[in-house]
């Protein structure tokens, strides 16, 4: 039996380069064909992603917009953020496929749950920070509104948090495969992470304070809590990994033995 070797041989700095182009050409294209996608329903994206404060405001309020061209950038800045989310597993698929030439069969078969999970978390990260930690965000915000003082919102900065919070809760979610491939590499196990869940814990919840947009302890528990779950399914899945590397670690000892 031959030694496993990889796919592709190592190929010159100017043909990764040109490989490279070619890949972010591919990104870039899929991202304007979202885009013009996204702009045709811009409407839409309008009352969705202005549903989490519309709820709460109080009854006859609206936004505003303070120049001319800016309600014109907003649409913009929606459809281009939302083709972004639609295109994402073909850019993470894209990124795979420039990384792959240099990884063995046996790492290139994670490719998909790679793609896969790594959609799931980011996505259910922002489903999670729309639906369950924006809406009790905001109200606490409203709150301080009164018969004198009315809110009078600017939805360029309304935006700019959602979407800061949004992306914020997105990539938190995707700690489990993050963790999963350092574990893979060696570069933490799952005796040390379980060792340092203190400070891990910690850590997550000064994170929270930080990223969620109210100072509310309500909002920062909502965000800190998925986290540490998410946090000791990492372990979990860190001895998984470390299982899976030893048994490749075998196997690929044994087909030298064979092989010499």
């Amino acid at each position: 039996m031959e030694e496993e070797k990889l796919e592709e041989e190592k190929l010159p700095l100017t043909s990764h380069l040109e490989e490279l182009k070619a890949r972010i050409t591919r990104i870039l294209i899929a991202i304007a064909i979202g885009f013009g996608v996204c702009y045709l329903f811009k409407d839409w994206s309008f009352r969705i992603i202005t549903r989490p404060l519309v709820e709460t405001l109080p009854a006859h309020s609206s936004m505003i917009f303070t120049g001319l061209p800016e309600a014109f950038f907003i649409h913009m800045k929606i459809a281009f953020f939302a083709s972004l989310f639609l295109t994402a597993p073909y850019t993470l698929f894209e990124i795979w496929r420039f990384v792959s030439p240099g990884l063995y069969k046996k790492e290139k078969k994670v490719v998909v749950p790679f793609v896969f999970f790594s959609t799931i978390l980011f996505s259910g990260g922002i489903l999670f920070g729309y639906f369950l930690a924006l809406p009790p965000a905001f109200r606490f915000f409203v709150s301080f509104s009164t018969d004198f003082l009315k809110p009078m919102i600017s939805f360029r900065e309304y935006l700019s948090l959602t979407l800061k919070f949004l992306l914020a809760f997105g990539l938190s979610f995707e700690m489990p495969v993050f963790i999963f491939f350092l574990a893979r590499i060696g570069v933490v196990n799952a005796k040390m992470l379980a060792k340092q869940r203190r400070f891990a814990i910690l850590i997550i919840f000064i994170a929270a304070a930080v990223l969620t947009p109210s100072p509310d302890a309500v909002t920062q528990v909502l965000m800190a809590v998925p986290l540490v779950i998410l946090y000791e399914v990492s372990i979990i899945l860190a001895k998984f990994a470390r299982r899976k590397k030893a048994s490749g670690e075998d196997a690929y000892e044994k087909e030298s033995k064979e092989f010499s």
